[in-house]
């Protein structure tokens, strides 16, 4: 299924607001694509791909995992 950006951005924007307006707490969307990607969802597209092999990349914690699954 395609879903187009601007779509796709609504979709991660409702569920930041949804996340912080329950919990109190934000949540960025690297953590709600890795929690896609971890249960198979489809993932948008990631345009600004760092050149930077030994990147930390920050991983989502259980609690704001849940938060993002519970809508």
């Amino acid at each position: 299924m395609y879903i187009a950006s601007n779509e796709s951005k609504l979709i991660y924007e409702k569920n930041q607001n949804h996340v912080f307006k329950k919990y109190g707490f934000k949540v960025s969307t690297l953590y709600i694509a890795q929690v896609k990607k971890k249960y198979g969802l489809d993932i948008r597209e990631h345009y600004n791909i760092s050149k930077n092999l030994n990147q930390k990349v920050l991983k989502c914690s259980i609690e704001k995992e849940e938060a993002i699954l519970v809508r």
